[in-house]
């Protein structure tokens, strides 16, 4: 493991290392020259040489003295610091802009100048994380869905957040911002060449805070376009594909299946992997009465969330097909078997019950 800070791979990233580096130095040649007099001065007039000691009261050139150096050396330092600071805070004049938003515990991305917004999820199976497979070269580090920027670009980040405070840290990039809740904090970075860049969250924000990575895939600005247009598209074809969903019933096969996939993405956390909850934390979904009783008040709950617990409102987090799954599935796994399926058209009449 580095002892020293990582240099980054921005202009921005050089600067802070230099600036380290700077302050470093100083810190070193003050400590030299401070211990450096008061060994001397032990050693040259201590007691065994006879050495006896000096009779005065104040000086004032001295006191002049260590109250200017010191000064002139914090005015050294704040120079290139100022500086450095400044230009971390510039985010003006931005050629992409992307709007980061924490929430317990995954990001979402969204793009201001096009229609592209999506969640980046934790990818490392549960399975290394219970110590039942060999862990993987960027264990906790990896997700389902990158944030992606053109290299040669200016790109302005928004930090805000759902729900606690996060913080995106990329040390890459020298970046490291809060994402506070009700408000907007801005960071900027230029990557000059292709790559992917790692980071996680850096605010503690609660049980799964350590499964909160962040990647970056900085590409060059042809393939960046490129990926632009082919995310649109699979938007663009989404949403149609959700509305013709509108006019079907999908089987209950489709739904438990797919229903797995998604509680196990999204809802494990919380629920655990049996469906039993954490007692006095997270409620267990088996056997729960809400599940086995109330459909409606069911389908309520993940679509809209809980105020004031940390159940969240996944209505815009995932389509209407995972939503009718992961409420079919949860209704008949973990020994509830209620039977019945939850369509896509049933999770929509709610969304729009809620949006009147």
């Amino acid at each position: 493991m580095p002892l020293n800070m990582t240099k980054g791979v921005t202009e921005i990233s050089q600067q802070v290392y230099q600036l380290h580096m700077t302050i470093f130095w100083i810190c070193c040649v003050i400590g030299a020259v401070v211990f450096g007099i008061m060994f001397w001065s032990i050693i040259r007039h201590r007691k065994a040489r006879g050495v006896q000691p000096a009779s005065f009261h104040e000086s004032t050139k001295i006191e002049i003295l260590w109250t200017a150096i010191p000064i002139v050396i914090l005015i050294g330092m704040a120079i290139p610091a100022t500086k450095t600071l400044i230009a971390m805070e510039d985010t003006t004049a931005a050629d992409v802009t992307v709007l980061v938003t924490g929430s317990q515990w995954k990001w979402h991305y969204k793009y201001l100048e096009h229609d592209v917004e999506y969640f980046s999820l934790l990818a490392t199976p549960r399975e290394q994380i219970a110590n039942k497979l060999a862990k993987g070269e960027n264990y906790l580090l990896e997700v389902d869905r990158p944030l992606v920027i053109p290299t040669g670009k200016k790109v302005r980040f928004l930090m805000t957040s759902d729900d606690v405070i996060h913080s995106w840290w990329v040390p890459a990039f020298a970046i490291k911002k809060d994402a506070n809740p009700g408000f907007i904090n801005e960071a900027w970075t230029r990557v000059d060449h292709p790559g992917i860049y790692r980071g996680q969250c850096a605010e503690l924000c609660g049980k799964d805070h350590g499964f909160m990575p962040i990647v970056v895939i900085a590409k060059d600005p042809a393939d960046y376009q490129a990926w632009i247009v082919q995310e649109e598209t699979r938007i663009a074809a989404a949403k149609a594909a959700e509305r013709e969903l509108l006019a079907m019933n999908m089987s209950m096969q489709e739904l438990m299946s797919t229903g797995e996939r998604v509680y196990q993405g999204w809802c494990v956390a919380c629920h655990q992997a049996t469906g039993g909850g954490l007692p006095g934390i997270f409620p267990a979904i088996k056997g729960s009465q809400l599940v086995l009783t109330d459909r409606a008040a069911h389908i309520d709950i993940i679509v809209n969330g809980k105020p004031g617990t940390a159940m969240q409102a996944f209505g815009r987090q995932l389509s209407l097909k995972e939503l009718a799954a992961v409420i079919t599935y949860t209704r008949n796994a973990f020994d509830n078997n209620t039977g019945d399926t939850v369509q896509a058209a049933d999770v929509f009449a709610v969304q729009q019950g809620k949006g009147e």
